[in-house]
C-alpha cells in the first residue's frame, strides 16, 4: 500500500490539509505556484471572490494538464512508430 502523508498547508489565508504521496518538496512548490497564480488572477481581476479565483485557477490548471497530456500522447505515438520502423 502507497505512503500516504499529511501536510498542513495555508493557501490565501485559509488553512488545508491534504492527504497525498507526495513528497514535502513537492507540497511546497504546489502551494508555491498556487499561492503566485492565485495572487495573479486577483491582479487581473481585483473584484473577483475567492470562490470564483479558486475556479479560474482550477480551470488553468486542468486546461495545463490536458495540454500536456496530449503532448505525451503525441510521443508515444512518435515512439511507437520509430519502434516498428526499426523492426
Amino acid at each position: 500500500m502507497a505512503n500516504k502523508r499529511r501536510f498542513k498547508i495555508e493557501i490565501d489565508g485559509k488553512d488545508y490539509t491534504i492527504i497525498g504521496e507526495s513528497s514535502a518538496e513537492h507540497m511546497r512548490a504546489v502551494v508555491h505556484v498556487i499561492q503566485e497564480q492565485l495572487a495573479e488572477v486577483k491582479e487581473l481581476m481585483p473584484g473577483i471572490s475567492d470562490e470564483r479565483a479558486a475556479i479560474l485557477l482550477a480551470i488553468n490548471a486542468v486546461s495545463d494538464q490536458l495540454k500536456q497530456q496530449e503532448k505525451i500522447d503525441q510521443l508515444q505515438q512518435q515512439l511507437g512508430k520509430t519502434d516498428q520502423e526499426q523492426q
